[in-house]
């Protein structure tokens, strides 16, 4: 792997906005300041859209609190450990920059949602006055609980990769373009991948139902 911290030689001279996705990365590593405003103009917006991709699936128990927490963990987590998540990414892969951290941003959405599951719920008192019955027929909702569980149970046989294409594609709603680049893979093996994935989870699930 290159030398990242390495900028380019007239990159000095260079407007940030004239920098290419590795000057831009090169420079961050060094704590340049304007190579870190650059990133955001360049990449917020992006980093807010994997969020609420993830987000507006549970409108109900997220809010635009999380997101504002979502964003600040994916920055905490982007310089830990002398910025470790920034020097994975390996250009000679192939992948682009905001692919990497679009992946990230999705990643640590993923993480608040996991968190918020450990948490116990808590309201005001005030609100037990107001208290009604919003969901749906509870037997329908243990089956689903149920389906999800096997669903869980028969992914464990699975791979570290199909996994992570069982999240992208079925759980993030990836589309096939977007998870091929994640994954680095021609769009045609992902509807390939998609087919033969579906079939292993369908017979899986049957199975441990049975």
């Amino acid at each position: 792997m290159t030398d990242v911290t390495k900028t380019a030689p007239n990159s000095d001279k260079l407007a940030p906005e004239d920098f290419t996705d590795e000057e831009l990365r090169g420079r961050m590593l060094l704590r340049d300041a304007r190579a870190w405003r650059e990133f955001h103009r360049r990449f917020d917006r992006l980093v807010y859209r994997c969020i609420h991709k993830v987000t507006g699936r549970f409108r109900r128990v997220v809010g635009e609190d999380d997101v504002q927490e979502i964003y600040a963990q994916f920055l905490l987590n982007l310089t830990a450990r002398d910025m470790r998540k920034l020097r994975q990414f390996d250009p000679a892969r192939g992948n682009k920059l905001g692919s990497w951290i679009g992946l990230l941003a999705t990643n640590a959405a993923w993480d608040h949602l996991r968190s918020l599951s450990r948490r116990p719920q808590t309201t005001e008192i005030d609100a037990a006055h107001d208290l009604s019955c919003d969901d749906g027929d509870p037997y329908a909702a243990m089956a689903d609980k149920e389906r999800w569980e096997l669903l869980n149970q028969a992914l464990e046989s699975f791979s570290k990769k199909d996994r992570t294409f069982v999240k992208l594609y079925f759980v993030e709603g990836l589309s096939p373009e977007e998870v091929a680049e994640v994954m680095d893979v021609s769009v045609k093996t992902v509807y390939s991948k998609k087919h033969k994935i579906r079939c292993r989870l369908e017979e899986a699930v049957a199975s441990l139902a049975a």
